[in-house]
Order: C-alpha cells, then sequence, then structure tokens
C-alpha cells in the first residue's frame, strides 16, 4: 500500500516517465481553419512545462487533447487585428504564441467569441457539429443543426424570433458563417450564464475563466501541469477587443516561463486589469 504523502509524487513520476500516445500533427482534419501549406508548430511540443512539472492526463479526443494540439504559427508572436494592424509587437514578454486561427474581416471575435471558437471547432474536428449550441445575450439558443436547416434569428429590440429564411448547408462555410452569427450576438455575459461552474480542485484543459461585463473578459485555459507536491500551473490564451489573433499569454514569474501558477487566490493575467476569481472558473457541458 502506498501513503498518501507518496502517492502524489508517485503519480508524477510515472507520468513523466509513461509512454505517450504519438502527437498528432496538426492536419486539415483536425485544424479545417489552418490554410493548406502553412507550416505549424503543436503548442504542447512548442511549450514545455516548467521544470520539476509534468502535464495533467487528458482524455483521448476531447476538447483539452484538442487544445495541446493547438498549431501556433511560426516566427515571432505578432497579434494582428481583424482588419490587419498590428496590436502586440513581436517579442512582447507578455505573449508568448500566437495561434494559426483565422480571426474573420469584422470585428466580432473578440474574447468570449474565441473561447466559443476554439470549442467548436474540436466539434467540427470530432465530426459533432450537428450539437453546437451557444447561447446570445437574449438568452435565446441558436444551434448549428438549425442553422444549417435554413433557419435564421429576426432580431427585435424586444424578442428573437427564428424563420426559416436560407436553402439547408452544413458544409465549413455554412459552420463559419453560423459562427459569425453567435459571435454577433453572444458576450461574456452569455458566456458565464450558459457554461458550468468548476471547482478550483478540478482545474482542466478546456476550462476557461469568465468575468461577465461589458466589457468582461475571459481566457481559456489551454493546459495544466502539476508537479510532485501537487502545485499546479497553466497556460492561458484569449482574443480581445477589436477582434483580434488569439495568442498564448505569458506569466511574468521566470520560473515558469509562459505558465501561470494556480496556487494564488486570483489569476492575474496582462492587458486585462482585473484578476479572475477563482468563482470564475467554468466548463462547456458538451
Amino acid at each position: 500500500m502506498v501513503s498518501r504523502r507518496l502517492a502524489l509524487p508517485l503519480l508524477v513520476a510515472l507520468l513523466a516517465g509513461a509512454p505517450h500516445a504519438r502527437a498528432e500533427r496538426p492536419t486539415a482534419a483536425r485544424y479545417a481553419f489552418v490554410p493548406d501549406g502553412v507550416e505549424t508548430r503543436r503548442l504542447d511540443e512548442a511549450l514545455s512545462p516548467p521544470p520539476g512539472f509534468v502535464r495533467v492526463p487528458v482524455a483521448r479526443r476531447s476538447f483539452g487533447e484538442y487544445l495541446r494540439g493547438m498549431p501556433l504559427a511560426l516566427g515571432p508572436a505578432r497579434v494582428r487585428a481583424y482588419d490587419g494592424r498590428t496590436i502586440v509587437e513581436p517579442y512582447d514578454k507578455r505573449v508568448a504564441a500566437v495561434a494559426a486561427l483565422d480571426v474573420g474581416r469584422a470585428d466580432l471575435q473578440q474574447c468570449a467569441d474565441s473561447v466559443i471558437r476554439w470549442h467548436a471547432e474540436w466539434l467540427w474536428a470530432e465530426g459533432r457539429a450537428h450539437e453546437a449550441a451557444y447561447h446570445f445575450v437574449s438568452g435565446d439558443r441558436a444551434t448549428f443543426a438549425d442553422y444549417a436547416r435554413g433557419v435564421r434569428p429576426i432580431v427585435s429590440p424586444r424578442r428573437v424570433r427564428w424563420e426559416r429564411r436560407a436553402a439547408p448547408a452544413s458544409d465549413r462555410k455554412a459552420y463559419r458563417a453560423y459562427l459569425e452569427l453567435v459571435f454577433t450576438y453572444a458576450s461574456t455575459l452569455s458566456l458565464v450564464r450558459e457554461a458550468q461552474p468548476i471547482e478550483r480542485a478540478a482545474i482542466a484543459p478546456g476550462d476557461f475563466f469568465v468575468l461577465g461585463g461589458s466589457p468582461g473578459h475571459a481566457v481559456l485555459v489551454l493546459d495544466v501541469a502539476v508537479d510532485a507536491r501537487g502545485r499546479k500551473v497553466a497556460l492561458l490564451g484569449q482574443g480581445y477587443m477589436p477582434a483580434q489573433d488569439f495568442h498564448v499569454l505569458s506569466g511574468d514569474d521566470a520560473r515558469f516561463g509562459a505558465w501561470f501558477s494556480l496556487e494564488v487566490e486570483e489569476v492575474t493575467t496582462p492587458f486585462w486589469p482585473t484578476p479572475f476569481p477563482w468563482s470564475s472558473l467554468r466548463r462547456f457541458t458538451g
């Protein structure tokens, strides 16, 4: 019988020495948004845990596993807005990497929208796009299943009603148009309401911190690692205002590199002035 005192260090040692499944390269099948011929690097290959930490296990084909394979752009981490202008210059210490994720041509895919986008891309990769369903600030639930049947919202100041006004389509172009619709009417406020609160000890890749407001903010938990003492660190990523490249944030503690310590009462991130309390931790239910 292994004592409780030795159990966690033994688990960490086993995880560190255990064989891992061969990492899948970012491909069009898994990451459909990456243009053909564009070279990328995987997040889990580019950003190793700090010394003494190992990544926590994630289920195969889970949202957390999908984020670990996030394709990152090669070269200096320059963050650009939807209109092409530079928001954050290369070598800014607050940004560790930039994802090879398109933003679109409108000022729509901001912070909460970026969290939704990654979740929706995972559903697409898993062949589960028909399960995509997100709420507007009004509380109305927009599903891709309805959108694919040609159903569209008619939005007025007092209500949202739905009518079949377009030809059926469920291809990639239709999915992106559906997401643009969601981004138009969703926000941090709707994200807070539709996601499940998560206890601090249960934090996992794919969870997110969100503060609802006008504006509010949201950051996505991209990865989590643990050391022999049970201390945890995380990689965090965000979109922001105006709509811009999704980027991996960098913590300010040199011991952990880009990773943020989770042994804190509130999680402080660059760019957003307000710390995230643990009560703001959420998880998608699907």
